[in-house]
């Protein structure tokens, strides 16, 4: 049993004493590969932001930038865009057009309306003509309000 359970504690000291040793190669590894990583990469590392946003990257300037020209358009496709372009401006401008003719029409109309209004008011009003003036002075100041000055004349000349 002494054999036994000596050779049982052999063989757990080898393997740890192994996984050590891998253990050992990994840190090594490591160590020589982050130095290369900071020479090649030109990242270079943040801490948390102060905001707390996490996710906002580093700006970079202008001129850094790469910008890349889009894929050029062959002549056919430029003029069959500038033509549709045309066409949806026209068609804009139209209905533009019709929408500002029917608001113009709209106010003439109720112009027109108010003006007609106006006139019939006018016709149907009961008129009393005031020959004595001498009555004005009598009126008290209630009954004057009421009075309105009118050109008879004309109103006598449409009726005949």
């Amino acid at each position: 049993m002494a054999l036994e359970s000596n050779e049982k504690i052999g063989t757990l000291i080898e393997i740890i004493r192994k996984s050590q040793q891998i253990e050992t190669q990994n840190d090594t590894s490591l160590t020589e590969e982050q130095p290369v990583k900071k020479n090649n990469s030109k990242e270079v590392i943040r801490g948390k932001p102060k905001s707390g946003r996490f996710w906002k990257s580093t700006k970079e300037r202008f001129s850094s930038v790469n910008k890349t020209k889009g894929l050029k358009a062959d002549f056919q496709k430029k003029t069959a865009l500038r033509l549709e372009l045309k066409r949806t401006k026209d068609l804009s401008k139209s209905i533009l057009e019709q929408i500002k003719e029917k608001e113009i029409q709209r106010r003439e109309r109720r112009r027109e309306n108010i003006k007609r209004a106006a006139e019939n008011k006018q016709k149907s009003e009961i008129v009393q003509v005031i020959t004595n003036t001498a009555k004005l002075k009598r009126m008290k100041k209630k009954q004057l309000r009421f009075i309105q000055k009118r050109d008879t004349n004309k109103t006598v000349q449409d009726n005949k």
